[in-house]
């Protein structure tokens, strides 16, 4: 009896064993894969915000991360990924929360760069995460609706700033019939990303590359082109 107990204990620890080396195995085949994908589907989301040709360094390997909960809409640090065109700042893709969604945050991604005048100007959004109501307020997602899609072009001035917002707050952007908090909360979050950019466009291209600590933060979201 006693024989049979070390007989099954021996049989399941090398059955462990063996379980365990194969999941390493396939983790560690798989590990480089999946940074691949992740990557790839970053770099994919840049490209959508920001003109691919307007830049020469590898952008999703060049970021910030950066604090404002009054234009980022949290404490929590985002990243902002930077665009050089021969080693001269041209655009940034700002990660950026909206906190006051109908159902909650909405996580966005804003690209921006600067006309010859100095103004900024809005290269493209897209809305990474949400959880607004479907048939409603989703229609901030590319997916449901090219709403986001009316962002691109837009300049942030001082002139401007005061019609960007949604029509029923006497702004150029239009809201969604029988829902108004989604798209103005995006509206808000976009407008205050733009503001950030122009008022800490120095700090943001001077500031460490912190791509190292976290390549996936893009790549990881809820997003479909």
């Amino acid at each position: 009896m006693k024989h049979s107990v070390i007989k099954n204990g021996l049989i399941l620890s090398a059955f462990a064993m063996v379980t365990s080396g194969l999941i390493g195995f396939t983790y560690f085949g798989t590990q480089e894969q999946i940074a691949h994908q992740q990557q790839q589907k970053l770099q994919g989301i840049l490209n959508a915000i920001i003109e691919p040709s307007s830049y020469t360094n590898a952008i999703a390997n060049n970021c910030a991360l950066m604090s404002s909960a009054e234009y980022l809409g949290t404490k929590e640090p985002q990243h902002i990924y930077r665009a050089l065109n021969n080693g001269q700042p041209t655009a940034v893709a700002i990660e950026t929360t909206a906190p006051d969604g109908y159902s909650g945050k909405i996580q966005l991604v804003v690209g921006l760069t600067q006309d010859v005048d100095g103004n900024v100007v809005i290269s493209g959004v897209r809305v990474l995460d949400h959880k607004e109501t479907p048939g409603l307020g989703d229609k901030i997602d590319l997916r449901v609706s090219d709403w986001v899609l009316s962002f691109a072009g837009k300049i942030v001035n001082t002139d401007s700033i005061r019609r960007f917002a949604v029509k029923k707050d006497g702004g150029n952007f239009d809201q969604f019939t029988g829902a108004t908090i989604s798209p103005r909360a995006v509206v808000n979050a976009v407008k205050r990303s733009a503001l950030y950019y122009q008022e800490h466009k120095d700090d943001i291209f001077a500031a460490p590359n912190a791509c190292s600590l976290n390549t996936t933060a893009l790549s990881e979201a809820n997003y479909h082109e």
